[in-house]
C-alpha cells in the first residue's frame, strides 16, 4: 500500500512513456495546442457567465434605452407615435413573460430599446410647434419675456409669443430668441411689444456639425433674430401665469446676485463667479475663455456634475459637523441622513437657481440619487446608482441624449465610478506598513486619487471633445491637478458662504476669497495653455467612429472580467477609423455666400461674401486648421471683385462664386463648378450648386470622385424632421456631382463675305 501523504506512482507500461489520460494519434505525434482553443473557450464562458450575473443587466439598461433614442434622432423622418408605442409596450410585456427564462436580458433589451425610441417620439409630439421656414424681415411681436441673458457684447432673451403680425406670412410662433443691443433687454416677466427681423433658426455649417436648430426646438423656440426700433412695455392682456411669475422671481434673484458680485469683483473674475453660481457664463472674455477650454478647464465654466457634487458635499459635511457637536444628536439620531436631505435641498436650490438647463437638470439627478442612497442605507457610488440616473434623465429629456455635455459628463463618471469600485481596491489594497500606506500619510494617496481621476475622466471625454470641439486637451490631467483643488476646496465653499452671508451683509471677504481662487485658477489656464503643443487640433470625423468610441469606453466601464479589454480593442478600432477619415476638397454654405476650396498646398482656401465669423471658426476648427478667421492668407490663390470670386482646385480647374446674374454665363463657361444663391440658367456647362439646391440640401461637402464629386449634405435626401423641415422641390438632387456631357451644336453654314468674292 502506499505512504498516506505519498503520491502514488501510475504505471506506464515497460518503457514508462505512453502518455496517459489521451490515446496518441496515428504515427505517434499528438498535434501541438490540441488543448489551447477548449480551454480558450472555456475561459471565455466563465467570464461571459460572471458578466451575465445577478445585478449585472440593470447597468446596460440605460445603454438599451440611450439606443433607442440614438434610433430616433437618426431617422429620416418622424416615426409614428402609435406604432412605436404599440411595439414598445408588445416587447415589454413579451420581456415580462419571459422573465424566468434564459432568454429575458435580451428580450428585456430589446424592449427598452423600444421604449427609448418610443419616448422620444412622446416628447417630440408633445412639444411640437412651428418652426420658422423662411426669413420675416418686419414682423410685429407681442407677448412675454420669458429669459434673458446678459452677454459680453449684446443682450439675448425669449419672447412668449401672443400675437404675431407679419407681412405676406400668416405662420404663428409660440416662442422666439431676440438679440438686442447691450443694455436694453426687458425684464423678465414683463410684456412688451416690437418689431423685429427673424430668421430660421440656425442649421448645420457643414455636414456632420452640431445642429442647434435641434437644441433651440427642444427649448420651444421657433426663430431667432433682433430687434428693430425700440421695446414698449405694456398692460399684458393676462397674469402670464404662475410659471412666468416663478421665472420672474428666480431671474430677479440672479439679477441680485451679479449685481452684489460686480459690486466686489471685477472683469473676467466677475464673470467667472456669477458663471459658478447662476449660471450665466456669456460675459467671460474670449481670451480667457480660449485658454480655460484649451487648458482641460472649460468644464469648470458649465455647471455639471461636479459643481452639484461640491455644492452637496461642503452642505453635507458641514450640516453633519455642526450636528455632530451635539451628542444627544449625534447618539440617537441618524444625522448621516439628515446631512444627505439637507443637502439634496441646497442641490435643489442650486437648480434653479442656474436655469435648470437640461445638462444642470441632469448633473441634478445624478445627485439626487446618490443622497436619496445614503438616506436609504445604500452604497451611493455604484453603477446601478449611475444607470438609474441616466434611465431618469433620458426619460425627461431624451434630447439630452446627443448632446455634448451628457455624453462626457457621463462617460467621465462612468469612468470614475469604474476607479472607485475597480481601481481603488486593486490600487490601494497593501498593508499599513507598506511604502503606500507611509506615502498616504503625506497626502499621497489624495494626489494619486486626483491624478486618476483626472486622466481617466480626461481620456473617458476625449472622443466627445475631438468630435464636437475638434480638439484635445494633451495637458489637462495638469491643469486639472493645478486648479480643481483650489477650486473644491476655495472657489465653491466661498461661493456658498457668500450666498448665505449676503442677506446679513457679511459676504465682502467671501467674495474676495473666491475672486483669490478665481485669479489662481485663470492663472493655471493660461500657464498650461500656453504650454507648446496645448492645441491639440483634431479634424472632424463622422458619426461612425464616435459611436465605436463609445461602445468601447461603455464596455472597458461596465465588464468586470478581463473581457472589459475587448472594449479598448474597440475604442482603438475607433481611432484608427476616425484618423483615417477624408476631408472634403469643398464647403458650401446653406446660403451660398462663401466657399472653401481645398488647394495644392492642402489647406482651404475661402472665397465669400459674406462675415459670417462663426461658420468660417468652425470649418477652420473641423479641418484641424490653426489659422485665424481673420487671417488674409485664407484668401490666397483666388480673385474676386463685384461680380463674383474664383479660386482654383488642386487640380487646376476653377471653382466660382458667382454674386451677380450677368456674371454666370462667363462662369459656366469657365469654371468646372459654379456656386450661386441665384437661380443657375438651365444650359450652365459647369456644375452648378444654385439657389434651388442649396435651399433643399443646406450646407454641402464636396470629395473628388473622378471628374466629379461625391455630395454630402446637412439635409440628407428624404430628411424630414421638425426642427428640419423638408422644403417642397421638382427636383431631385442625388448625391454626387458630375460634368455635364458636351452638346452637339448646329455649325454657323453663313459662308465669310471674303470666301464668297474669292470663289467668284
Amino acid at each position: 500500500m502506499a505512504e498516506p501523504g505519498r503520491p502514488q506512482r501510475v504505471s506506464q507500461g515497460i518503457a514508462g512513456t505512453w502518455p496517459t489520460g489521451r490515446t496518441a494519434s496515428a504515427g505517434g505525434f499528438a498535434p501541438a495546442g490540441s488543448g489551447l482553443w477548449p480551454a480558450i473557450v472555456e475561459t471565455l464562458r466563465e467570464w461571459a457567465r460572471a458578466e451575465a450575473g445577478a445585478g449585472r443587466l440593470l447597468p446596460w439598461v440605460p445603454v438599451a434605452f440611450g439606443g433607442g433614442i440614438a434610433l430616433y434622432f437618426a431617422a429620416d423622418h418622424e416615426p409614428v407615435l402609435w406604432v412605436v408605442a404599440a411595439t414598445a409596450v408588445a416587447l415589454i410585456c413579451g420581456a415580462v413573460l419571459l422573465r424566468r427564462s434564459r432568454w429575458f436580458a435580451p428580450a428585456l433589451l430589446i424592449a427598452t430599446v423600444a421604449a427609448g425610441l418610443a419616448v422620444a417620439t412622446w416628447k417630440t409630439a408633445r412639444i411640437a410647434h412651428t418652426v420658422l421656414a423662411k426669413p420675416l424681415y418686419s414682423v410685429s411681436l407681442s407677448g412675454f419675456v420669458e429669459t434673458r441673458d446678459i452677454r459680453e457684447r449684446t443682450d439675448r432673451f425669449v419672447l412668449r409669443v401672443t400675437a404675431m403680425e407679419a407681412q405676406r406670412s400668416d405662420v404663428k410662433l409660440e416662442r422666439v430668441r431676440l438679440s438686442v443691443r447691450k443694455g436694453t433687454a426687458p425684464e423678465v416677466g414683463s410684456f412688451v411689444q416690437l418689431k423685429a427681423r427673424l430668421l430660421p433658426p440656425i442649421s448645420p455649417v457643414r455636414p456632420g456639425s452640431y445642429d442647434f436648430s435641434r437644441d433651440l426646438f427642444f427649448q420651444g423656440i421657433g426663430a431667432s433674430g433682433f430687434v428693430m426700433g425700440a421695446i414698449t412695455a405694456s398692460v399684458p392682456p393676462d397674469t402670464g401665469g404662475l410659471r412666468l411669475r416663478y421665472a420672474a422671481f428666480m431671474q430677479g434673484l440672479r439679477d441680485a446676485i451679479d449685481a452684489r458680485i460686480r459690486a466686489t469683483l471685477e472683469g473676467d473674475n466677475r464673470a467667472i463667479a456669477t458663471a459658478l453660481l447662476t449660471g450665466r457664463r456669456d460675459a467671460i472674455s474670449t481670451p480667457v475663455n480660449d485658454a480655460m477650454f484649451i487648458s482641460g478647464l472649460g468644464h469648470v465654466l458649465s455647471i455639471s456634475g461636479y459643481h452639484m457634487a461640491v455644492v452637496a458635499g461642503v452642505v453635507f459635511f458641514a450640516v453633519r459637523a455642526l450636528l455632530a457637536l451635539i451628542p444627544r444628536l449625534a447618539a440617537g439620531f441618524a444625522i448621516k441622513k439628515w446631512s444627505a436631505a439637507a443637502a439634496l435641498v441646497a442641490a435643489a436650490f442650486y437648480l434653479l437657481l442656474s436655469g435648470a438647463e437640461v445638462a444642470t437638470q441632469r448633473s441634478f439627478f445624478m445627485t439626487a440619487v446618490v443622497l436619496i442612497a445614503v438616506m436609504v442605507d445604500r452604497r451611493a457610488i455604484t453603477f446601478r446608482t449611475l444607470a438609474v440616473a441616466a434611465l431618469i434623465v433620458l426619460a425627461v429629456a431624451p434630447e439630452a441624449l446627443v448632446h455634448p455635455s451628457f455624453q462626457m459628463s457621463f462617460a467621465a463618471t462612468l469612468g470614475l465610478v469604474a476607479l472607485v469600485q475597480i481601481g481603488m481596491p486593486n490600487l490601494f489594497a497593501s498593508p499599513d506598513h507598506s511604502t503606500t500606506a507611509r506615502i498616504a500619510l503625506w497626502g499621497g494617496r489624495e494626489i494619486a486619487m486626483l491624478f486618476l481621476a483626472s486622466l481617466i475622466a480626461g481620456l473617458a471625454t476625449t472622443p466627445y471633445a475631438a468630435f464636437h470641439f475638434h480638439r484635445v486637451t494633451p495637458f489637462g490631467v495638469l491643469a486639472n491637478l493645478g486648479a480643481m483643488p483650489v477650486v473644491s476646496a476655495l472657489v465653491m465653499p466661498a461661493g456658498l458662504l457668500s450666498l448665505l452671508a449676503a442677506p446679513f451683509g457679511l459676504d465682502g471677504v467671501f467674495w474676495w476669497l473666491m475672486g483669490i481662487g478665481i485669479d489662481w485658477m485663470i492663472a493655471v489656464s493660461r500657464w498650461v495653455a500656453g504650454l507648446p503643443g496645448a492645441v491639440g487640433r483634431i479634424p472632424a470625423f463622422g458619426i461612425g467612429p464616435l459611436i465605436a468610441a463609445s461602445l468601447g469606453v461603455i464596455v472597458m466601464g461596465l465588464l468586470r472580467t478581463p473581457l472589459r479589454w475587448s472594449g479598448a480593442v474597440v475604442l482603438l478600432a475607433a481611432i484608427l477609423w476616425g484618423l483615417a477619415a477624408r476631408q472634403p476638397d469643398i464647403l458650401i454654405a446653406g446660403d451660398g455666400q462663401s466657399v472653401a476650396v481645398r488647394g495644392r498646398d492642402g489647406r482651404l482656401h475661402l472665397i465669400r461674401a459674406s462675415k459670417d465669423g462663426f461658420l468660417l471658426k468652425e470649418w477652420l476648427a473641423a479641418d484641424a486648421d490653426a489659422r485665424e478667421a481673420g487671417s488674409a492668407a485664407l484668401a490666397d490663390g483666388g480673385s474676386c471683385d463685384e461680380a463674383g470670386c474664383v479660386t482654383p482646385l488642386a487640380d487646376g480647374r476653377l471653382v466660382a462664386l458667382s454674386l451677380r446674374i450677368d456674371a454666370l454665363a462667363d462662369d459656366c463657361s469657365r469654371a468646372a463648378l459654379v456656386v450661386t444663391a441665384r437661380p443657375a440658367p438651365p444650359d450652365c456647362a459647369a456644375m452648378v450648386v444654385d439657389r434651388q439646391r442649396l435651399a433643399a440640401q443646406g450646407a454641402l461637402a464636396l470629395t473628388h470622385r473622378g471628374d466629379g464629386f461625391a455630395v454630402q449634405a446637412v439635409k440628407a435626401r428624404g430628411t424630414d424632421r421638425p426642427w428640419s423641415p423638408a422644403i417642397a422641390s421638382e427636383a431631385d438632387f442625388g448625391t454626387s456631382l458630375a460634368p455635364q456631357a458636351a452638346t452637339l451644336r448646329n455649325r454657323d453654314a453663313t459662308p465669310s463675305e471674303a470666301d464668297l468674292q474669292a470663289d467668284d
